[in-house]
């Protein structure tokens, strides 16, 4: 069988490992070595035989490379499913919470206690979210910088030391683990 031959036969049949074009391979050569005595070897059934371990080589080590890529694609398939994991189990706890508060709203005359309710859930979040990198911006009182801020509006500055600076902040911005993943939405004095 020679190298033409073993490609379409790869091709066709796609073997998954690496034994079965060892065992494929290990029975052809049998079959030549038995056929031949090394007595009556020349130099072009010598050459041919070199190259036919060569395209061996070669397709042994095709199969692996194709194995191993095929294991490392899935792998990262796995991975991007499962990389969110972590947060969203420690998140759990808070979705439990604002459900009970949702209840406990059904049948509620007064709003403080309520109130204090959401108040707790908040910051039960605030210190999940803070604890996995993530933190508040500052932006008030702040000079502008657009590598941080996403400028709404202009307004005339109150006082000439607040020009350039931010104003009012309409939608807070946000850090995880040190880069910007949320600009702040903010109003600027001119």
């Amino acid at each position: 069988m020679n190298f033409n031959d073993m490609l379409k036969k790869k091709k066709t049949e796609s073997p998954e490992t690496t034994t079965e074009i060892n065992d494929t391979i290990d029975n052809e050569s049998t079959e030549t070595t038995q056929n031949t005595t090394p007595a009556e070897k020349s130099a072009e059934d010598l050459l041919k035989e070199e190259l036919s371990l060569a395209n061996d080589k070669y397709l042994r080590l095709y199969a692996e490379f194709d194995n191993f890529r095929r294991r490392t694609i899935k792998e990262r398939e796995d991975a991007r499913k499962m990389e969110g994991r972590e947060v969203i189990s420690d998140l759990l706890p808070v979705l439990d919470d604002f459900e009970r508060a949702l209840k406990a709203t059904e049948n509620a005359t007064e709003v403080a206690p309520v109130r204090e309710g959401v108040i707790l859930i908040q910051n039960k979040l605030k210190n999940t979210l803070s604890q996995k990198g993530l933190k508040p911006m500052e932006a008030i009182g702040q000079p502008f910088d657009a590598d941080l801020h996403e400028a709404i509006t202009n307004i005339p500055a109150p006082s000439d030391d607040l020009k350039g600076k931010v104003i009012d902040e309409m939608e807070k911005g946000y850090y995880l683990n040190d880069k910007v993943i949320r600009f702040a939405k903010v109003i600027v004095g001119a």
